[in-house]
């Protein structure tokens, strides 16, 4: 489990050769403690990268809340964004969290958001190996690809699925695995939905076809988890210039590149009616679905890859000189 993991981790970054810097990422939690301690160790600077704010993520999400480990997660969240030189968020509104919440101090934190490969990732053919096998090549592909776990209200698109079952050539297509998964796979018998395929994850060279494969993608993100969850699947569909419809809170970063580049349309989560609407308005105007997919293309330029690595690279080149924060 994660403390097996951290044990090891943090024996592992003693025998390390000496590095410049510790960059520390943020799953599992408590994973930084290993980096601060090489850090320590090899008198470096450490450098925490947030994917995600816990506890907070925990508290809103049913039936993972604990007040002993919430408390002791958010202890060791503060302890991290004190001990680092810099503090990465991959977004505006997570870097305002990360200062309200766990005080960080605004001049070290910095956004790097995630990123696609635009070289490895662009938009292609619908009609593709992938939309051939699954019987997807005529008809109106509404997707969700990644992770079905307790973050992202999926029970909502199966319920606009349910208010869109008239439209014989609308198709839902749920990829991936997660925790929920058997209790959608219920929920769309108990609802006779015959719209509604669920695939297993694909390997990362069927991705592409994959992508090609929707006409409109959803990213969906539970209320009250804005800026301490970053939907980073966003960036893939972004760069296989594909619209989509955003199911998530107004301070989320994924309304902001939806409002910025214009390439998706914006429901509030837990929407069912709103979101069949939405789907519905890109299955009724294709050029406008076709506008966005292009808008998206140009919005995933940039979140290239190249762009924020050298973000990275600029970031770890500037620190690792600047001997105050190696103290």
């Amino acid at each position: 489990g994660n403390l097996s993991y951290f044990i090891s981790a943090t024996v592992a970054g003693r025998y390390l050769d000496e590095p410049d810097v510790v960059i520390a990422l943020t799953d599992p939690p408590i994973i930084g403690l290993s980096a601060h301690l090489a850090a320590r160790h090899f008198n470096v600077p450490l450098m925490v990268s947030f994917r995600d704010i816990f506890p907070e993520i925990n508290q809103t999400l049913k039936g993972v809340d604990s007040a002993l480990v919430d408390r002791l997660l958010h202890e060791i969240s503060c302890f991290l964004v004190r001990k680092s030189s810099r503090v990465i968020a991959l977004g505006e509104t997570m870097r305002q969290k990360l200062i309200a919440h766990k005080a960080a101090d605004p001049g070290k934190t910095i956004v790097i958001p995630d990123w696609a490969d635009c070289r490895a990732i662009r938009p292609r053919p619908k009609r593709n190996a992938f939309s051939q096998a699954h019987g997807l090549t005529h008809a109106f592909v509404v997707m969700h690809s990644g992770n079905m776990g307790l973050s992202q209200g999926l029970e909502t698109l199966l319920e606009a699925a349910a208010r869109l079952q008239s439209f014989s050539d609308i198709q839902f297509v749920l990829i991936g695995e997660g925790v929920k998964k058997q209790d959608l796979m219920a929920q769309a018998q108990h609802l006779g939905l015959r719209n509604v395929q669920f695939l297993p994850h694909q390997p990362k060279a069927m991705l592409p076809n994959s992508f090609a494969t929707a006409d409109v993608f959803i990213v969906s993100l539970q209320r009250g988890l804005a800026g301490y969850i970053v939907p980073s699947k966003l960036y893939g569909i972004l760069a296989a210039g594909r619209p989509y419809v955003a199911a998530v809170e107004p301070a989320c970063e994924v309304r902001a590149i939806t409002r910025q580049y214009r390439c998706g349309l914006s429901v509030e989560p837990g929407d069912a009616q709103g979101l069949a609407e939405a789907i519905t308005t890109l299955y009724q105007h294709r050029s406008l679905t076709q506008q966005l997919g292009r808008n998206a293309r140009r919005a995933a330029i940039a979140f290239d890859r190249q762009q924020h690595v050298r973000a990275y690279y600029n970031l770890l080149c500037g620190d690792v000189t600047t001997p105050s924060l190696a103290a």
